[in-house]
């Protein structure tokens, strides 16, 4: 089932990608706290520079955070309309995934001993009494 949503499938492949490594979570989590320049992101990593670099990039590329220069310094900021429409995805599979329990939960709560009651007697039922 495809759900649609303001997001191209390779958007949304690239979100989830991203999301996918605990330290792009840290430093988008880091990033909606307020915005970070890549060097203190790095100081606190046990990773070289470049491998926060690499991690910002798949981030930026993602459209998760915003980086711009000051300076010499490059600034990260999280970017919450991306994150926001990221959840509505996610809020969309999580109404299908209730409105498939509920449907569960109502066959399961149907009693079919309930169902046969309810149906006319038959003839030969009838007959012997």
């Amino acid at each position: 089932m495809v759900v649609h949503t303001e997001l191209e499938d390779d958007e949304i492949d690239r979100i989830f990608h991203a999301l996918a490594a605990a330290t792009r979570r840290d430093i988008l989590r880091r990033t909606i706290e307020r915005e970070q320049s890549v060097s203190a992101l790095a100081g606190d990593y046990d990773m070289s520079f470049a491998a926060v670099q690499k991690h910002v990039a798949v981030l930026e590329a993602a459209g998760l955070v915003v980086k711009r220069a000051e300076g010499r310094e490059r600034l990260v900021r999280a970017d919450p309309a991306v994150i926001a429409r990221a959840r509505t995805l996610l809020d969309r599979f999580e109404a299908m995934w209730r409105a498939r329990v509920d449907r569960l939960d109502a066959l399961l709560a149907e009693d079919p001993l309930d169902e046969a009651s309810t149906e006319t007697p038959t003839e030969e039922s009838t007959e012997g009494e």
